[in-house]
């Protein structure tokens, strides 16, 4: 005989047995107690397999040095099976007619439609094609040995079969308890479980401590023995008829049966997947929970990894003896069957975090990627002090693509712009724009961002990267709650953004064809051709030079990327990452939300109240502001200076041994030759010095550089 290793002991196996069956034979329970089907309807011998969980070892032939282990007793096993980092081959197929189930009804039903001129496709589960889902269209998802199967097909039939009843009674869960169907797999497999006992549906309870050793009937009769037979009858396995009960699916045989439901179940564990008894029902019953589905969501009944094929009928009984008649059985969820990760997601590839049009360039010019605000940007070029002096010194650009944008128009525009932001936009003239901050309900704020006005009822909108993802959700939501009469197209993705920085940044735009009459003045913005490409040019400032962010189609992208490098080169052009970004924005004082934000932070904490005009009689936020208006307010981010390399982001700050705040932005300017800092602590005017890191440093005045912002305005 072979072996295999079951719970780090090895036992041995017989050609033929599944790892169930190998259990069985060596005195083990596959899993850790509860009936045994051994036909894949329950989760009752569920174990990890060769690293996998959520195998049903009673379908998993026995193999030599197979490594099997108990699923945690209590927890729940991990779903990453190896397969996880491993491509999975996905197949997709349309077919005729598929029958599900390849025994005896399944064979009629396929020779049928073949009779009727169809070309019929069989999937059995017995002969490794396991149909986990069904799907509008209507469509299956079957694993297979070597792959997952998406098949559109004309007609479905259903020929899945019956599942036996298992018995629900106290000691339900011991181990030694079969059913009829699993008892005959074991003696033909010539195992010998000793003295059996063969019993129907009226089981009182079950006797034992861990094994069986006895079963009482109901009318009190008492038998001795080494295991249980339970033969109480049958209910169809109709999952995958409950997942998709309006697709158009045929079912035949046993499982398009009528069937009666057993007597309502008075103690024992009704779900063995989820460990739900008489008594958890009866409590949520007792709060309220008084349809089927409520109960299988408040109890966890029906959850687990068979989905109701043990406890359905059993939940089915029990709420109808309670409401007088029987109650429609719940509907299904994909998978039939537990699948990895790995599986669940074959055939699919989700970029968590997206590239800009510009992601090959920035490869191309050696950048070092990172993510950032949900997408992959270049974090340096490789001398972030070469990109830093670029921009302050000479032209740079820099890919802002994935900053959100949005063109909102309408007849009330206007209005619905008042109402989102704290400060005025009426007054806002065509051409012009201006800086805002988003606020929630309660006055913290979400994102910061650019209001441009391009006509009387058109404005394009600006937020952060991070908040980007979100913007039309929320904009779009509130239009809606007011009623008002707003168009909103989101430009997110379809437009990208190149920032041309620095004293030189004008003339590199005029030696792409802007005439210099032409060139919008700081917090202007024209429709301008660059380099032939269409852009919305638009003069603001991030890092605190002359900057002009240009808009334009994706499409378009690298063209203007690669003539603003080729036209740039005499000048010494070179583009900056986001090191570098940080580092020149830092030094003006601007805060990044998120980073130099907390949740709750408000516009005060972080010295921006000219950005919120409380005399507007209505905007998001404008309640709590004035409530919380006259209430102490010990937090403010506060800018620092110090000598020698700059702190680590979230470094302690210290005031006279006390902890007061933390770092959320540091740099070590190139210009000043000493760190620059933002950071949070609590308000103290008397404390112009606080310790970082074991060294002082000074509370400074913010911006940094440029104080007046003559810069940017050059």
């Amino acid at each position: 005989m072979s072996r295999l290793l079951y719970d780090g002991q090895p036992i041995e196996f017989a050609d033929g047995d599944t790892v169930a069956l190998a259990a069985i034979r060596n005195g083990q329970h596959p899993a850790r107690g509860g009936t045994l089907c051994l036909a894949g309807d329950c989760g009752n011998c569920i174990a990890t397999v060769d690293g996998t969980s959520w195998i049903r070892t009673c379908q998993t032939p026995a193999r030599p040095g197979a490594i099997v282990g108990r699923h945690p007793d209590g927890t729940n096993p991990s779903m990453l099976g190896p397969d996880t980092m491993t491509a999975i081959e996905v197949r997709r197929h349309a077919l005729d007619v598929v029958v599900v189930g390849g025994g005896s009804s399944g064979t009629a039903a396929a020779a049928e439609q073949r009779a009727a001129g169809h070309h019929v496709t069989v999937f059995d589960a017995g002969e490794g094609n396991e149909v986990v889902g069904t799907f509008a269209g209507p469509s299956l998802i079957v694993r297979t040995a070597t792959g997952i199967d998406h098949v559109h097909a004309h007609h479905i039939v259903l020929a899945t079969g019956q599942a036996e009843l298992h018995p629900v009674c106290a000691g339900n869960m011991l181990r030694g308890i079969f059913t009829a169907r699993a008892a005959a797999a074991v003696a033909n497999a010539g195992i010998d479980l000793g003295v059996t006992v063969t019993v129907g549906a009226d089981v009182l309870r079950f006797v034992g401590d861990g094994n069986v050793t006895a079963v009482v009937l109901q009318g009190g009769t008492r038998h001795e023995c080494d295991a249980v037979i339970v033969d109480a009858g049958g209910a169809p396995r109709d999952l995958l008829a409950r997942m998709a009960p309006n697709v158009p699916i045929t079912i035949v045989g046993t499982a398009a049966a009528a069937h009666d439901l057993p007597p309502a179940p008075t103690a024992g564990v009704v779900c063995p997947c989820s460990k739900v008894s008489v008594e958890d029902l009866e409590g949520v019953w007792d709060k309220g929970f008084q349809e089927l589905e409520l109960v299988k969501r408040a109890s966890l009944c029906g959850t687990g990894t068979c989905q109701g094929s043990v406890c359905g009928p059993h939940l089915q009984a029990w709420v109808g003896s309670r409401k007088g008649e029987r109650p429609l059985p719940f509907t299904g969820r994909p998978a039939a069957r537990q699948l990895t990760m790995g599986e669940a997601a074959a055939g699919y590839h989700i970029d968590t975090f997206r590239r800009t049009p510009l992601h090959e360039e920035h490869i191309a010019l050696g950048a070092q990627l990172d993510k950032f605000g949900g997408w992959f940007r270049p974090w340096t070029y490789g001398d972030p002090v070469a990109e830093y002096w670029a921009v302050r010194e000479g032209v740079s650009i820099g890919d802002v693509s994935t900053l959100g944008k949005m063109m909102v128009s309408g007849p009330d525009v206007v209005e619905a712009l008042e109402r989102i932001y704290p400060n005025h936009v009426h007054d806002i003239k065509v051409g012009r724009s201006r800086y805002v901050i988003n606020l929630s309900e309660r006055g913290h704020v979400l994102d910061d961002g650019m209001i441009l006005r391009e006509d009387d009822t058109r404005f394009v909108l600006s937020f952060t990267s991070g908040g980007a993802s979100t913007a039309e959700m929320w904009v779009r939501d509130w239009i809606e709650t007011w009623g008002l009469k707003v168009h909103i197209l989101d430009r997110t993705v379809s437009h990208g953004a190149i920032n041309v920085t620095g004293p030189l940044a004008g003339k590199l735009l005029q030696r792409l064809g802007v005439a210099e009459d032409a060139i919008p003045k700081f917090l202007q913005h024209r429709h301008l051709d660059v380099a032939g490409v269409p852009c919305h040019v638009m003069r603001l400032s991030f890092t605190g030079e002359s900057s002009f962010e240009l808009h334009h189609q994706i499409d378009r992208s690298r063209e203007l990327w690669q003539a603003l490098m080729h036209e740039g080169r005499s000048m010494g052009i070179r583009p900056h990452g986001l090191q570098a970004l940080f580092g020149l924005r830092l030094e003006k004082g601007h805060v990044i939300v998120g980073q130099d934000t907390e949740m709750d932070s408000t516009p005060r904490r972080i010295n921006m109240d000219w950005a919120v005009k409380l005399d507007k009689p209505r905007f998001i936020g404008r309640d709590a502001l004035i409530r919380t208006a006259s209430l102490p307010d010990e937090r403010r981010l506060f800018g620092f200076t110090m000598d020698g390399p700059a702190p680590l982001e979230g470094s302690v700050i210290r005031v006279n041994g006390e902890v007061t705040g933390h770092v959320s932005s540091s740099w070590d300017s190139p210009m000043f030759g000493h760190a620059v800092l933002l950071g949070w602590q609590k308000h103290l005017p008397h404390a112009d010095l606080v310790d970082i890191d074991g060294r002082e440093a000074r509370v400074s005045p913010t911006p940094f550089y440029d104080r007046e912002g003559a810069r940017a305005r050059m």
